[in-house]
């Protein structure tokens, strides 16, 4: 797969936190080498729109059992939100295998994603909420974890200044945590 940016991003969450985010969704749907998915989603309502715009998967912040069940039914990659075991496995039972560790950061980090996965075999989790730079390799080196999520790759004070080598430059970093992560 050709990476989307200089910075090897593959895959983008588009919160549906503005007005903006479904045009954001269309824009990047077309981005040969890209997968963009729709974060915030609340309701079945964005369900469809988030969908209708392009996007290829869905997540939530926290498990809602109408969200999960519209994003199965149009076959789509849905991943709710959980903190604790409870709604681990209330995911499990609506037939959801990654599962979105939200707020990771403020949960306790890769230890908290480490003891919730101990009692989940095939459960994948991609923790989001508080990551940072430096905490991209220790999620990464958790056999539990498919992905991390941060708005730590694109802060809203670079975004505002347009400031795209900076970003790519945090894109990159964050690749190389990964990758060491990984290693």
């Amino acid at each position: 797969m050709r990476r989307c940016s200089p910075g090897g991003i593959e895959a983008i969450e588009v919160t549906l936190r503005t007005p903006a985010a479904l045009d954001a969704i269309r824009a990047l749907a077309d981005v040969p080498g890209l997968i963009v998915g729709a974060g915030t989603v609340l309701d079945v309502a964005m369900v469809e729109a988030s969908l209708d715009a392009g996007a290829r998967f869905l997540v939530s912040p926290g498990f809602d059992a109408d969200v999960v069940a519209a994003g199965h039914a149009r076959g789509v990659p849905t991943v709710p939100g959980v903190a604790t075991a409870t709604e681990i496995q209330a995911a499990r039972r609506a037939g959801c295998t990654v599962l979105k560790v939200f707020p990771a950061g403020s949960l306790g980090g890769p230890g908290m994603v480490r003891a919730l996965a101990a009692p989940f075999a095939g459960v994948r989790f991609v923790p989001t909420g508080g990551i940072t730079l430096s905490d991209v390799a220790d999620h990464l080196a958790l056999p539990s974890v498919l992905a991390i999520g941060g708005t730590f790759l694109a802060p809203s004070a670079l975004v505002a200044a347009e400031d795209w080598a900076a970003i790519t430059a945090l894109a990159s970093d964050a690749v190389a945590a990964a990758a060491a992560g990984r290693g």
